[in-house]
């Protein structure tokens, strides 16, 4: 793994990063504390938070939040705007009205398989499966497990299956 990207590119913060060969990152980019796989691309204005990993070959297009506990691996597509959520029931306090502190979440993991492809403006709440070779549609609002294979849209998101001509 190599230190730093393989591309000059300004404006990044990028810290703790572990990068694999031939990785390029644009410009007004956030990574910290996760793991980039060989001839990945990173767009402009991404952030990608510590402990994700990202496999190799890997498109990860402008303006996208990869969050904590998010797991992508090889050959993935993630379209312009794409926003993973890593908490199902976000609050800024708790019930008795103190400001939550990092204990009182629970991390809700989510994996997108081999092959994937998530369109510009989805959204994939926590705690999810998006199978390998399955295709988010644009817009779409990811609230439970993608199979593999399978063709997602709307909100929320459901199995797109092509009208039948016959």
């Amino acid at each position: 793994m190599a230190s730093s990207p393989a591309n000059d590119a300004p404006w990044r913060l990028i810290d703790e990063v572990e990068f694999g060969r031939d990785v390029a990152v644009h410009s007004f980019t956030n990574l910290y504390g996760c793991r980039i796989g060989d001839e990945t691309r990173i767009g402009p204005f991404v952030e990608i938070q510590r402990g994700v990993a990202v496999g190799p070959r890997c498109k990860i297009q402008s303006h996208t939040f990869i969050c904590t506990g998010v797991v992508i691996e090889e050959d993935v597509f993630v379209g312009h705007g794409v926003m993973f959520i890593n908490d199902r029931y976000p609050r800024a306090t708790t019930s008795a009205g103190d400001l939550k502190s990092d204990a009182d979440w629970k991390l809700e993991p989510t994996t997108v398989e081999r092959g994937a492809a998530i369109g510009s403006g989805a959204v994939v709440l926590g705690g999810l499966r998006i199978g390998a070779g399955a295709l988010v549609g644009a817009g779409a609002v990811v609230t439970r497990d993608v199979a593999a294979g399978s063709i997602v849209t709307g909100n929320p998101a459901r199995e797109h299956r092509p009208s039948n001509p016959s």
